[in-house]
């Protein structure tokens, strides 16, 4: 999700938040049950001639059924952000951005590998400066998460349908790449982060492609049950956004039910099958 910026054909960004997945296993199984996640972000992107503040702010339940389907966990997820933004320090703007119905299938791949796939759709928003459009995302991740290890790639492919754009605005379909590595110490999880993201070809000469590079560190607490994390991230490569962006973000996981069978303690929603 990025604002609309630019001269000409607007540029519109990915629909996905770069990012928004860091720090999580989401190639591994969640334990059954059902989950609030909440997030929030701020950052300053150096933009000339004033700087562009953005916030996003997300909420997302997500319910792990004791369903399976082809050797798979069925997994869902429905999400909402509210964000404002400030672009190159003109008057705050905000408002909500495109809720996300989603389902996932999740395989336990044994040695403690997972493999997930997630289809799901954003409905149109008609908050101005975020996407408008509605779209299917994709999303591939493969995670390990032995000897206390988080190691997840996760992809993004975003695909715009036909709806009709704003005047001037031009909705690329978009791929990101979020990468977590990272070890639990007891209750404390340390490491890295890095994410990518880039516009596909959208066949309009004016149009500026949007792309990006983002690398952190990550720091988190299991409060038993809460999880909480903390982040903070620079961008060390853009393109045609107008100038480099620095981040931090805040994630809180919370068990509204949970198996208790499953649950694994230290463990930012990973199962105890897949922690031994």
């Amino acid at each position: 999700m990025s604002c609309l910026a630019g001269s000409g054909p607007a540029e519109a960004g990915s629909a996905a938040q770069p990012g928004q997945s860091v720090g999580l296993p989401v190639g591994a199984q969640i334990p059954h049950g059902l989950y609030w996640i909440t997030a929030t972000n701020f950052g300053v992107r150096q933009t000339t001639p004033g700087v562009t503040p953005l916030n996003v702010n997300t909420t997302t339940l997500a319910w792990s059924t004791p369903w399976e389907l082809a050797g798979a966990r069925v997994q869902f997820f429905l999400g909402a952000p509210y964000s404002a933004v400030a672009p190159q320090d003109s008057a705050w703007q905000s408002g909500f951005g495109q809720p996300l119905l989603a389902g996932q299938l999740a395989w336990d791949l044994g040695n403690d590998f997972g493999f997930s796939y997630l289809l799901g759709g954003y409905f149109p928003s008609q908050t101005r400066f975020t996407t408008q459009t509605s779209s299917l995302t994709h999303r591939f991740a493969l995670s390990y998460v032995g000897n206390d290890w988080n190691l997840t790639a996760h992809l993004f492919y975003g695909h715009f349908l036909g709806d009709r754009p704003p005047p001037g605005a031009v909705y690329p379909d978009y791929m990101n790449l979020d990468l977590t590595a990272t070890r639990n110490f007891g209750k404390w999880q340390i490491g890295a982060v890095a994410f990518g993201s880039t516009d596909l070809p959208t066949g309009v000469a004016s149009y500026r492609p949007q792309g990006q590079i983002a690398v952190g560190g990550l720091i988190g607490y299991n409060f038993g049950p809460v999880n909480l994390q903390a982040f903070v991230t620079r961008d060390v490569i853009d393109r045609n956004y107008g100038g480099r962006d620095t981040r931090a973000w805040l994630r809180a996981i919370v068990p509204l039910y949970q198996d208790k069978r499953e649950a694994a303690p230290n463990r930012t929603l990973v199962t105890r099958e897949q922690s031994q």
